[in-house]
Parts: C-alpha cells; structure tokens; sequence
C-alpha cells in the first residue's frame, strides 16, 4: 500500500495597502501550504494563518497518516483529529487540520484523475460571489474605486465593506461609509456590511435602523461571534440579515449558533476542512439555514459546487489576489459567479512554487 507523505510549508505576502476591520488591522497575509504526496501524485490544501501551522502538519499529522490508504480520507481526518487531543482543536491546530484534509482530498481525486468537484458531486455549475473588502482602513476614493470595478465592470451583484472601525468608536463614519457604498453600487446592487463583532448588542441595533436608508441586506457579526444571545437580539431587531461563523473550528460550534443567526458562514479552512463542511452544511440545512462560504475562494469552489444551501462564497479581496498571484487556474467572477473547476483533476489549480519562493517564511 502506499504511503502518503505530508509536509508544509508557509508564504506571507504584503497587502496591497494596509488593511483593516472594526477589530483588527494587517499589512500582510500568510498562506499556509500542505501537499499531500502518493503514488507520483500530489494533492494541495491552503489555509491563512499563523506560521506556526507547519509544524503541527509535521509533527502531529504526518506520522499518523503515514501508513493509511490515500483514498480513505476520513480514516486520515479521524486520525489527525484524535491527534489534537491534547494540543486543542481551535485555532492554529484547526487550520492545519483544515489544509491538510483539503490537501488529502485533492490527493484522491488526482490518483483518480477526477475534477475534485466530481469527486465529490455537483448540484451547481457556477457558485454566487459577492465582492468583499471596503476596509476601514481605506480612503474615501478607494473604496469608491474597489465597489465600482465589482459592480459595474465586473457584474459583480453584491458587496461587502467593514463597519466598526475602531472597536465601534467610530459610528458616524461607519455610517457615512455605508452612505457612499450606496452611491457608489446604485439600486440594484446588494450592500452587505460586517462589522467583525465591534459592536454592543444595542449599539448594533441602533447602526442598522440609522443605516436603513441605505438598504443594507446583510450584517455579518454585527457583535462578538461568541455571544450567541447578543446575535439572536440583533437578528430579531433589524431588517438585514445577521450572519457569523466563520470562527467555528469543530461541528458543534455550527450546532450551537444555528439558532441566533439567519446564515451561517462556514470557512473550509478554518472548520476542519471539506470533511468537517460537508457535516456543517448539513447542520444548518437541518436548521432550515443557507450557508454562505468565507475567504479562501478558490479552495472553496470544488465543495461549495456540491452545497444545496449554499447562498454564496466571499470573494475577499486579499485571497482573490494573493490565489490568482500564486496558482494557476484561478477563475474569475465576471457576472458575479465563479465557475466550478470540472476540466481538471483535483481543486483545478497548481501552486506556483517558483514564483512563491520570495514570500517563502517556513
């Protein structure tokens, strides 16, 4: 039988400007890279996050799946999870887990000489985007240009800008912000906003009556994500709809937070991988939930492509850029939908060492 061989390895590329949220600010990215290797066939998985993450691939995952079948991916996530018994699931650890499932996947479908997406089934063709950035680090003439090009050179139907800037201190240029994205969209675009959990429970409240004009349709983490209570008050309070999820690292944060939200955003990344998302879609759709798909676009794609309650993937401007930077066989969003990679084997993209190699930290 053969052995499959895991490694990792880590890039951190600078953003284009600064970046920021109502809670956070960066001026670069690290992706974390797992290859998964048999049989002459290599399979890859990404996350974003720590360094730190190539070391658990190495010293925690590799050994225990070292002996396993390549194809019996679960028998791999099962051991990897019984393995971050001791070091924790969330966090750092979930990541790694997470890239190294979505790398084992891929592995599969390539030995098979199958389209991932196939491998795993389809019930879409093209999955919906919606543009997403407006940091709050921007300026006004920035934000402008960045939702123009989505919507109207792009066809790009829905967009998201960051709110809460500075912990929630800064309401009236949050407010005005969500002002100038409506000018800026039109009518028939949809504005999405996120505040990143900066806000207070009425506080929120309050931001979204005050921004009502402005049509606003959906409010993602309007406050702390680990305040369950707190989203239910704000999602029965306001118009838009309240999402959050994307922290959730195992299946029963996902169980837990599907009754005070009105979509839950699952990151393959972050969850626990394509192994761990497709038990979360179902999660929600046991609780008459849609779910929507965060960050990482195009590691996304070959799974959301087989989500019935999928409403839509974030197209978030850092990883769009940073993937078309560093893989070949990205897709575009024209029209507001990126096409599933069925014409090629695995997720459909191929990592650019050579050119990575400048932004190479582990």
């Amino acid at each position: 039988m053969s052995r499959i061989r895991l490694t990792a390895e880590a890039y951190r590329v600078p953003t284009d400007s600064p970046e920021g949220d109502g809670t956070l600010a960066w001026t670069s990215t690290t992706l974390v890279l797992v290859r998964a290797d048999a049989d002459g066939e290599t399979g890859i998985g990404w996350t974003y996050g720590p360094v730190a993450a190539v070391a658990v691939v190495a010293d925690l995952f590799a050994p225990v799946v070292a002996d396993l079948d390549p194809d019996d991916v679960p028998a791999a996530w099962t051991s990897m999870r019984r393995r971050l018994r001791n070091a924790g699931r969330p966090g750092v650890a979930g990541l790694a887990l997470s890239a190294a499932d979505c790398a084992l996947w891929d592995l599969k479908a390539r030995r098979h000489g199958l389209p991932l997406a196939r491998l795993l089934g389809t019930v879409r063709r093209d999955v919906p985007v919606y543009g997403s950035g407006g940091f709050t680090t921007y300026d006004d003439e920035r934000q402008h240009r960045q939702l123009a090009g989505w919507v109207h050179e792009q066809g790009i139907p829905r967009v998201k800008i960051k709110i809460g800037e500075s912990c929630g201190t800064e309401v009236q240029r949050d407010l005005a912000r969500i002002a100038a994205a409506r000018r800026t969209i039109g009518d028939d675009a949809e504005l999405f906003v996120d505040a990143n959990g900066a806000y207070q429970r009425k506080q929120a409240i309050r931001v979204a009556h005050a921004a009502a004009e402005s049509d606003v349709r959906w409010y993602e983490e309007p406050v702390s994500s680990d305040d369950l209570a707190g989203l239910g008050l704000v999602r029965d309070g306001v118009l838009p709809d309240v999402a959050a999820g994307e922290y959730g690292f195992d299946l029963t944060y996902f169980h837990r937070m599907a009754p005070f939200v009105d979509c839950l955003q699952i990151d393959v990344t972050r969850c626990g991988g394509i192994s761990e998302f497709l038990r979360a879609a179902a999660v929600a759709a046991a609780a008459e939930l849609q779910v929507s798909g965060h960050c990482a676009p195009h590691q996304h794609l070959p799974v959301a492509g087989g989500i019935g309650n999928l409403r839509h993937l974030e197209w978030f401007h850092d990883h769009v850029r940073i993937e078309s930077m560093l893989f070949d066989g990205t897709e575009p969003a024209t029209g507001g939908a990126a096409r599933v990679p069925l014409d090629r084997p695995g997720n459909g993209v191929q990592f650019r060492s050579d050119l990575a190699q400048q932004y190479r930290v582990a």
